[in-house]
């Protein structure tokens, strides 16, 4: 055994000790916290603004501080971005994580110094919590790859800036860096296509222990090195043990990718963020991942069914039940306040604390990372239409096609009932697919580097979906069919209307 394998099983039994402890009290950690986060930051201009001197509570913290999307936080991020000190935390950012928006186009997250570790040290925690838990540490001692943004980032009012796992990758352990790949260079290079081609140069011949990304950018690592090569992963990587995954639902890509593989390996999914590194799988045999209660962030729950009342509950950790559906909103050292993360989890266990992501607050479709919502869609048509005013739409909604039956790349699926058709409507979709990515820049990503192509249009007959809704004994009433989805239970019942001229 090399030297990461042997010294990290000590490590790993100090941390879950350290962790153990502060799950045996979940209550009082985040009082704790939330006491930390309100002291450190009432001098700020954000504290002075919603009277943190005089919180003593949580009851008084709800009645001070609202409940925020990035839009109402966007004038205090605004003030950071004209070079203030003391906005949100005390000093200014390390960072800004650059992630998609909607209504704001691009956000700009900080990251602090104390935000920084919840990052860094949580994924290397999920590492270290399957080390202790299964005895299994030979991955340390092999190759480890990272597939991930470019570590690549620009300057924003003297604050570096870029994708959350390109600066996560500039603080990867030393312990660890010697084995990592792809190179520096390579994670530079912004066309996937051509990055996938250089980090199987650099990985086919190596010894590969633990393969970590989205699961649809690892699936296309998989794909092109069984092409290249005619056998399967197992017989590439022979000792590939762990894969550690996070960031969209793995469901729809579980079974090709274990069939890529050629055997079984364990796995850890991941729950990181922009916002905050919110949960890990902290057991191979229990459902669930464990909610990060010490990690710089105090969680408020809001029951998904009153989110969208006008004062609807927020609920501290001690006051959640199992099974029910939670909007997440989170506080954290961060400069983060009353931030709606805009996931909804549920609690499968409340000893310790263990969730499951059940969803978007609001429907969305995010297969591939994309982060696309309604709102987006609704727009990028509502454009697309003017650009054609001869066309006219009765109804729309729009799915992934994770894996199209035609060997065909992945792509959005658009069922529309057109009561007039687009005179060109090759041109209709080259319009429709150009206003989604301006309005989505990890959709434009993923198109630009082709791990996506471009939207697909399927034109339905006339009352398609009425007659649908008729089927499915909805029709009436306040029923209607989502804008979109994140899977294809309504695409593939509305396929079948597919129109035939």
């Amino acid at each position: 055994m090399g030297f990461r394998s042997v010294l990290s099983k000590p490590f790993a039994a100090y941390i879950a000790a350290q962790t153990r402890k502060w799950a045996k009290d979940p209550v009082g950690s985040q009082e704790r916290i939330l006491q930390q986060l309100i002291s450190t930051a009432r001098d700020t201009t954000f504290g002075n603004d919603h009277g943190f001197a005089e919180i003593r509570n949580h009851d008084h913290f709800k009645s001070a501080v609202p409940v925020r999307d990035y839009e109402e936080l966007k004038p205090y991020v605004a003030q950071i971005l004209d070079g203030d000190q003391d906005v949100l935390w005390p000093g200014k950012p390390t960072y800004f994580a650059k992630t998609s928006g909607t209504t704001s186009g691009t956000k700009y997250i900080p990251i602090t110094k104390e935000s920084l570790p919840n990052h860094i040290n949580s994924a290397r925690n999920a590492l270290l919590s399957y080390v202790h838990e299964t005895g299994n540490s030979a991955f340390l001692d092999g190759k480890l790859i990272f597939l991930s943004g470019s570590p690549e980032l620009d300057m924003r009012a003297g604050i570096h800036t870029g994708r959350l796992s390109g600066i996560v990758n500039h603080h990867v352990p030393g312990y660890l860096r010697t084995n990592q790949l792809p190179s520096f260079e390579t994670n530079c290079i912004d066309d996937w296509e051509t990055k996938l081609d250089r980090i199987i140069d650099e990985t086919i011949d190596e010894r590969m222990t633990l393969i970590s990304g989205i699961p649809p950018w690892v699936q296309m690592y998989f794909d092109r090195i069984e092409k290249r090569t005619g056998k399967k992963i197992k017989d590439v990587f022979r000792d590939f043990s762990l894969f550690v995954y996070g960031g969209v639902n793995f469901e729809p890509y579980r079974a090709k990718l274990f069939e890529s593989i050629g055997k079984s390996v364990d796995s850890i999914e991941t729950y990181p963020a922009s916002e905050g590194f919110i949960a890990y799988q902290d057991s191979q045999h229990e459902e669930g991942l464990l909610l990060l209660l010490n990690s710089g962030i105090f969680f408020e729950f809001i029951p998904a069914d009153r989110f969208f009342e006008d004062n609807p509950p927020r609920l501290t950790i001690g006051e959640v039940e199992t099974n029910v559906n939670y909007a997440v909103i989170i506080n954290s050292n961060a400069g983060l306040w009353g931030y709606n993360l805009g996931d909804t989890i549920k609690f499968v266990s409340t000893d310790p604390y263990r969730v499951i992501v059940s969803g978007r607050i609001k429907h969305f479709i995010s297969a591939f990372g994309e982060h696309v919502i309604g709102e987006e869609v609704e727009k990028a048509m509502r454009e697309s239409l003017t650009r054609h005013p001869e066309a006219e739409i009765v109804e729309f909604t729009v799915a992934p096609n994770v894996t199209p039956t035609d060997g065909r790349m992945p792509h959005h699926q658009w069922l529309i009932e057109f009561s007039k058709m687009p005179s060109d409507l090759d041109a209709f979709i080259e319009d429709l697919d150009h206003a989604l990515r301006r309005l989505n820049s990890y959709y434009d990503d993923l198109l630009s580097g082709n791990i996506l192509k471009v939207l697909e249009i399927v034109p339905l007959r006339r009352s398609a979906f009425i007659d649908y809704m008729k089927d499915q004994g909805k029709l009436g009433g306040q029923n209607k069919v989502p804008r979109l989805s994140n899977d294809r239970k309504i695409a593939g019942e509305l396929i079948k209307y597919r129109k035939n001229d």
